[in-house]
């Protein structure tokens, strides 16, 4: 498993726990406004963590954390490997977190389905209609393959309202890549979901395609207004990174 590196504490990746967080590289979006371009597209000779060494490291940390955020990249990429690397960690008795885009809703029915998933935060990265633009790749070049994507996440999506474990949906929120119509389009999307986050872009100053646009965040009145947006439709909305 592509096993990029892992920040052994953290208080804001787990919502109320304390966590460790475990990257994996490679991912099948291309989010012009992504700040983790290493993990993105990782470098041909990019050195992986043993599975065996983070194990040993939560062993160690048993009774100190409580939860493991398992992120990328896109860790779902990750295939049949990742089923088996979180059996072990649950059987450590760690609550475990996953961020993922969406793209792969069986396998994500199959960790949520058999328990091995506590909590998943998927990243709705704009309205349908303008998805491509957001993910900076098939969509554009390719609309037959582009809609297969969009439906997978949908349907990663759908599963989620259904309950099955605790989520949430969260979109990074960049003008330029987003308008304030895409508001009210996502929320006609998100309806029946749990709860929304909205995100605003921190422009870290090496984000993965700066010349797709001309990319910024929102200010702290917008995106109250888009949260106000979002309620109005009843949608359970909160703001992050004002």
């Amino acid at each position: 498993m592509k096993i990029a590196g892992i920040q052994k504490l953290s208080m804001v990746d787990y919502p109320g726990k304390m966590a460790c967080t475990i990257f994996f590289a490679g991912c099948n979006f291309r989010c012009p406004y992504c700040h983790n371009k290493s993990l993105v597209i990782p470098e041909a000779d990019q050195p992986y963590m043993n599975e065996e060494e983070v194990l040993k490291f939560l062993k160690r940390r048993q009774g100190l954390l409580d939860g493991v955020c398992i992120t990328g990249g896109e860790p779902l990429l990750q295939g049949d490997k990742i089923l088996p690397f979180i059996k072990k960690i649950k059987e450590l008795g760690y609550s475990v977190k996953l961020d993922t885009n969406g793209t792969n809703p069986q396998l994500l029915k199959e960790l949520c389905e058999s328990g091995m998933i506590d909590y998943v935060a998927m990243d709705i990265k704009n309205s349908r209609e303008k998805y491509g633009k957001a993910i900076g790749r098939e969509m554009i070049t390719n609309q037959e393959k582009g809609q297969n994507l969009l439906k997978k996440v949908e349907e990663s999506a759908c599963f989620l309202m259904q309950g099955t474990v605790e989520y949430e949906f969260r979109t990074t929120l960049v003008r330029g890549i987003h308008e304030p119509e895409d508001i009210q389009h996502i929320v006609d999307w998100m309806k029946d979901a749990h709860i929304w986050y909205l995100q605003n872009f921190k422009d870290s100053g090496a984000v993965l395609n700066p010349n797709v646009c001309k990319m910024e965040p929102f200010s702290e009145n917008e995106l109250k207004m888009f949260a106000n947006t979002a309620k109005e439709s009843k949608l359970n909305t909160v703001v992050r990174n004002i």
